[in-house]
This record gives structure tokens, C-alpha cells and sequence, in this order.
């Protein structure tokens, strides 16, 4: 007897082991993922199809959903963007009203992503609780969204100190978002968790793909149904899905990236960026009909002293504001779809203000077409505010920007 129970209890012991190390890392089986691939040729234009995404339904799923569907579902969407992810919302000019989502909807959109900045709202000690106003406030905007037929995704956005201190605030993400999951883990699956917007900095990307495995762990406890969106380091382009790594055994998953190529061409003139993006007048597509002088900070500036040169001289093809760059982001999205297994989603795109209205037209119905093409659904950037489609002061669509990304 004594025997038997001793095995008994050894058993029990093997079973209860942690999926931890004790460096906090999930011990998880490591899959063999093929190296990217070169890319040595320019892919050709791809047909211009305009995909039928399905509409968003409110039943709640009771099973794990198709994540594939579930991207699908996403259609076409805009950012709510300057509004939630603001230190406080209106500090940026913009406030998120009621009549937006019946705006949206009408419009022909699927999808509002919601940028949110929770770390300006959650406390900075354990167990890090969010303020229950704001917490309101969120729950108010998914509602409205939900009520007018509208998928929504909720991201963590502008999580400075993540960024420049990964180690010190990985607990702290992973409790908010515990927190969050806890909170909606009874909505319809038309609401997705958007990880993290854009990292970068020192958040590099093995400890992004770590802090990424444990959150997804973290979430998986509470909610096993929600959708789940990730993007790579490197400030969320393609770049950062290159290399990028899931969570082994995760299904329920979607891979994000963001396009502003060129961003010389999208954010010329933003207060936000370097002084090397200050030359105004940039055309899309190029070369332009008169050659443009950069300003003096943008000269200074090797590669954007190279960018110009060929900008004022290469022609439609081949130019750098041309088709060739976005045709490239593309052609390598493709490839990451096929190499992770994942479906992908344009969370971001836009021109900024700055650029002449028919540069910013030409250029956003190019991308669209592109994604739409290759089936992979979108999200402009944003409604009402730099690179709006909405003009809040006229309270009316900027008509051809929107027919831009809304054809029919």
C-alpha cells in the first residue's frame, strides 16, 4: 500500500508541473518554420477585385471561430483613431460621437478598429486596475459599434513606457489585458483583441514574441473564443512579419501589418516626425511634373537626399512613389500569409492632409486595390481627424477620398 502510494503522489507531482521556466517563458514545442523567401523578381499588378465580404452578425459563438472567417469578416474598416489613444480623449481634437457608428455603417464599412491607450488609464502598481470610468467608456463604444452592425477591434496603443522599458512593464501589459479579457470575454466574436499597435523601440522582437506567447496565454485562461491580432516589431510593417513567430498551438489568431509607403509621401509636413519629412508639393504617383527641391533638413539626410533624386527622375514604373514599392509590400504579405498560415489584415493606411487631395486619392484607391485583390481585408486611416475621410467641422464625407476606398 505504501507503494502504491507513493507512485500516486509522483504522478500527481509530473502532472502539476508549470508551463513556466523560471525566466517566466512558456515552454512550448518549437516549430520549424521555413526561411523567407528572396524576393527575385517584381510581382505584376494584380487584378482589380472587389472581394464580397460577409456582414457582421451579433450571435455569439460558442465554439472557437474560423480565423479565417473571422479575418474576412473584418471587410473594410476605419480607424477611430486620435480620439481613445489621446493621454485623455479630446486632448487631440477628437471625440468619439454617437452618430459616427450610424455614419460608418451607412457609408458601406465592416469594421471600426478602436486605438485605445489603456496604460493612461490603469494604475501603475499591482495589481494595476483600471479606471472604472474609463472602462465605461470603452464599453459604450463597443456597444454602439455592435449596434450598428459593426465589427470592432480594441487594441493597446501608444504604451510608451513598454516600449522603452520592456522589462519593467511586461507584467503590467499582461494584467491589462487580463483585465480586458475578463471584462468582454461574454461579447459576440464580432469583437476582436488587437495585441499591441506598432512595437518598437527596445521592445525588440524576441522579447515582443515572448511578451506576445505569454499574453496570448494570459488571455487563453479567461477567453478562449475571442479573436486575437498580432503584428511584428519594427513598427508593425511587413518587415516585422517576416521573421515573426506565433504562439505554438494558438488557432484562433490574425497577423497584422501597416502601410504608409512612401512616408515621405504620406506624412510630408507632420508635426509628429522628423524634420526630414518637411518638403511639401510630394505627388503620388511620381515623377512629379516639376522637379521638387527638398528642404534643407531633408538634404541633409542621406537616404532622403537619394529618395528625391530618384523621386524626380525615375519614371512611373519604377518610381519611388510609384507602384513598385507597394506592389513589393504585397508581394511579400502574400508569402508571410502562406509561411506563418495566418490570415493577414491591413490595419493601417492613410496620407496625411499635408498631400494634395488627388495624390491622396490616387494613392489610397491604389493600396485598396492591391489588398482587396490578394483578399486581405483593411482598415483606413483614420475617420476624422489628419488623414480623415469625415470633415467634423462640415459635418460631411470627404466625397472622393471615400469613393477612394468605397467604390460603389
Amino acid at each position: 500500500m505504501k507503494l502504491i502510494l507513493f507512485i500516486l503522489t509522483v504522478l500527481m507531482l509530473v502532472g502539476c508541473q508549470s508551463p513556466f521556466t523560471p525566466e517566466g517563458k512558456v515552454t512550448m514545442p518549437t516549430a520549424i518554420l521555413p526561411v523567407a523567401p528572396t524576393l527575385t523578381a517584381q510581382p505584376t499588378a494584380p487584378p482589380t477585385v472587389t472581394p464580397t465580404f460577409p456582414p457582421p452578425t451579433l450571435v455569439p459563438s460558442t465554439a472557437n471561430p474560423d480565423r479565417y472567417e473571422q479575418a474576412r469578416r473584418l471587410g473594410r474598416g476605419v480607424n477611430l483613431g486620435n480620439a481613445l489613444e489621446a493621454p485623455v480623449e479630446g486632448e487631440w481634437g477628437m471625440v468619439i460621437q454617437e452618430e459616427y457608428f450610424a455614419l460608418i455603417h451607412e457609408a458601406g464599412f465592416d469594421t471600426v478598429r478602436v486605438p485605445i491607450r489603456w496604460s493612461a488609464h490603469a494604475h501603475t502598481d499591482a495589481p494595476y486596475t483600471i479606471d472604472a470610468t474609463f472602462f465605461e467608456r470603452v464599453d459604450w463604444v463597443i456597444d454602439q459599434a455592435l449596434s450598428h452592425e459593426l465589427n470592432v477591434v480594441i487594441n493597446m496603443h501608444h504604451y510608451d513606457e513598454l516600449f522603452d522599458e520592456p522589462s519593467q512593464h511586461q507584467t503590467r501589459f499582461i494584467k491589462i489585458w487580463e483585465a480586458i479579457a475578463e471584462r468582454y470575454k461574454n461579447t459576440p466574436t464580432q469583437l476582436y483583441f488587437e495585441l499591441l499597435n506598432e512595437p518598437h523601440g527596445n521592445l525588440t522582437q524576441n522579447k515582443w514574441e515572448r511578451l506576445m506567447s505569454e499574453t496570448v496565454l494570459a488571455i487563453r485562461r479567461i477567453d478562449n473564443t475571442h479573436t486575437i491580432i498580432v503584428g511584428g516589431a519594427d513598427w508593425g510593417g511587413i518587415q516585422g512579419l517576416l521573421n515573426l513567430k506565433l504562439p505554438e498551438g494558438e488557432n484562433n489568431i490574425i497577423c497584422t501589418f501597416h502601410l504608409y509607403d512612401p512616408m515621405l509621401f504620406t506624412h510630408q509636413g507632420a508635426g509628429w516626425v522628423s524634420e526630414a519629412y518637411g518638403t511639401l508639393g510630394v505627388v503620388w504617383p511620381g515623377p512629379p511634373e516639376v522637379k521638387i527641391t527638398p528642404i534643407p533638413e531633408a538634404e541633409q539626410v542621406n537616404w532622403v537626399y537619394t529618395w528625391f533624386s530618384q523621386y524626380n527622375a525615375f519614371p512611373y514604373e519604377t518610381n519611388p512613389a510609384g507602384p513598385k514599392p507597394i506592389r513589393t509590400t504585397f508581394d511579400w504579405a502574400e508569402r508571410m500569409r502562406e509561411r506563418l498560415d495566418c490570415p493577414l489584415w491591413l490595419g493601417e493606411f492613410g496620407a496625411y492632409e499635408k498631400a494634395d487631395m488627388q495624390s491622396r486619392i490616387n494613392w489610397t484607391s491604389f493600396v485598396r486595390e492591391q489588398a482587396e485583390a490578394l483578399d486581405i481585408p483593411w482598415a483606413y486611416w483614420e475617420f476624422g481627424a489628419g488623414f480623415g475621410i469625415y470633415n467634423r467641422e462640415d459635418e460631411g464625407w470627404n466625397e472622393e477620398l471615400l469613393r477612394a476606398l468605397i467604390p460603389e
